[in-house]
């Protein structure tokens, strides 16, 4: 009867590589996707601070060499000029219309400029600040029709007495700033109370399509060698095991059957294979030599 033909020694070796190689391939996959991400969230992280670093550059050299220069207000008008804060944003815009999905942001939640209110997510980062006074950074990931956005955040106290100046009642505040934003807005600021943050959305979408391509080459050449050292072990098997010994499996046929004119296979060096086609010949004569006694 006819029957499902056993796999031979090769094919057990070849998949038992290739369950080994598949499971290592998909764990090692999985690793350097995890680092990949990290890196891409590091890299835009480290953009966002850096952003941010030169906002504060922009906000200190307007507080100590512009304000000194020219004050707050001219000939009875306001000067947006000399607020560290409005320069810095003014800039950035500047920035932004080069680069549309960068931005800098410092929204308050009683701002005394409209533009500066706050949107959900920016006021959740404002009550986070308010309610921990010894978080000085957060860091949060959302969705936006352009795709996935790092946003870092850091918040804006109220430490200056001389904010309170222009943002504790409009009755206190210079006429010349009450006139062009009105009374409503801006004012019954307290010393050290969190009024707003400084945040920097940037964008993850053209990193992470850089980390996609760098993992997927990666695993390319994984894959690539992995093919390679399994052709290169089926090549090892094939000469150093299975061809000695099928030959030897050809000799030892017909000398069970008596045929002692046999050839003799010698494999010369010292691995196992060796060692066995060495005990075979042993075991061919003297199997010759005990049939020779019995003939006698």
């Amino acid at each position: 009867m006819g029957g499902i033909p056993r796999a031979g020694l090769r094919a057990k070796f070849i998949l038992a590589i290739i369950v080994a190689f598949v499971i290592g391939y998909a764990g090692a996959g999985f690793v350097p996707l995890q680092l990949f991400v990290a890196g891409v969230r590091e890299q835009v992280l480290q953009n966002a601070r850096i952003m941010m670093s030169a906002a504060n550059a922009i906000q200190n050299y307007t507080n100590s060499v512009v304000v000194p220069l020219i004050g707050f207000q001219r000939n009875g008008k306001f000067l947006a000029a000399s607020i560290p804060f409005f320069v810095a944003q003014k800039t950035f815009r500047g920035v932004q219309k080069k680069f549309p999905d960068y931005r800098f942001r410092e929204p308050a939640l009683n701002p005394t400029n409209p533009d500066d209110r706050t949107t959900g997510w920016e006021a959740d980062f404002i009550h986070s600040f308010a309610r921990d006074p010894r978080l000085s950074e957060l860091v949060a990931e959302r969705v936006t029709p352009t795709g996935r956005s790092l946003s870092l955040a850091r918040p804006i106290r109220v430490n200056d007495a001389s904010c309170l100046t222009c943002h504790r009642s409009p009755n206190a505040a210079p006429p010349a700033l009450v006139a062009p934003y009105g009374r409503d807005n801006g004012f019954g600021w307290k010393l050290h109370q969190v009024m707003g943050a400084e945040i920097v959305p940037v964008p993850m979408a053209l990193p992470m399509q850089q980390a996609e391509h760098a993992f997927l080459t990666f695993m390319a050449i994984l894959l690539s060698m992995g093919l390679v050292i399994i052709v290169i072990l089926n090549v090892l098997l094939h000469y150093i095991v299975i061809r000695p010994v099928k030959r030897m499996a050809a000799i030892a046929t017909p000398v069970s059957l008596g045929d002692l004119g046999a050839e003799e296979y010698e494999k010369k060096g010292s691995d196992e294979i060796s060692t066995l086609s060495a005990a075979f010949n042993r075991m061919r004569r003297g199997i010759e030599s005990a049939m020779q006694m019995l003939q006698r």
